[in-house]
């Protein structure tokens, strides 16, 4: 697969078989993905990668909150700016017409589309999770560093035959995360990716559109 396969290919899949992924895959991965930029080479992504029982028992937790109707944690990052200015309210508006509409569920079935959303916290069935995180005293640029860091690893997945969601849902669950990693204190949770292979029985899956080049991109030439 070459890199233009990889980047087309790549989506957030939000359903996975149960079959499990090779270590030996998201070790190459993982030791490929060093090799993303950062600003003098801080390289200031913690990443945990969690199988097996550990996992399983993080999605018990937290399908056991949401079960009792626990609030969230407290937010440790803003994860979208309080009122979204044009374009960007209208392609999350758009977003969740498609995702939404995908499996089914009407604009004003608030309940639908929270037992939907409720599949992040099972990891949409993935057998394998990564949780993404940065030290609190890094600022923004590092966190954009840690961004391009998690979409070297998604790539890579893609070249090993694996799907991936990032999930920004499992930061506000980031104390039940904590509760089985036991990360250090000054690391705060960014997100959570599920990685697996992708079930394609699963239904309800949406490809999303992207907005035309000349909207994102102004080239300035000598034409």
């Amino acid at each position: 697969m070459d890199v233009y396969q990889a980047v087309t290919s790549r989506r957030a899949v939000r359903g996975f078989t149960d079959r499990p992924v090779p270590r030996e895959a998201l070790e190459r991965v993982l030791s490929a993905a060093a090799r993303a930029p950062s600003g003098s080479n801080l390289q200031p992504w913690r990443a945990y990668v969690v199988t097996g029982e550990p996992l399983a028992e993080i999605k018990k937790r937290a399908v056991g909150r949401l079960a009792a109707g626990d609030s969230w944690d407290e937010a440790e990052y803003e994860m979208y700016p309080p009122a979204l200015k044009s374009p960007y309210h209208e392609r999350r508006s758009a977003f969740g017409e498609q995702r939404y509409g995908a499996l089914g569920i009407p604009r004003e079935d608030t309940e639908a589309r929270q037992r939907a959303a409720s599949a992040n916290w099972d990891c949409f069935g993935a057998p394998a999770a990564l949780f993404c995180y940065i030290d609190r005293g890094m600022g923004r640029p590092q966190w954009s560093d840690v961004g391009m860091y998690l979409q070297t690893v998604m790539l890579l997945l893609r070249a090993e035959g694996l799907h991936s969601c990032t999930q920004m849902a499992w930061a506000k669950f980031h104390r039940t995360v904590a509760a089985v990693l036991s990360p250090p204190e000054e690391l705060i949770l960014f997100c959570g990716m599920s990685i697996g292979f992708e079930c394609v029985t699963a239904g309800g899956d949406v490809r999303t559109g992207r907005a035309p080049l000349d909207e994102t991109v102004t080239f300035v030439d000598g034409r």
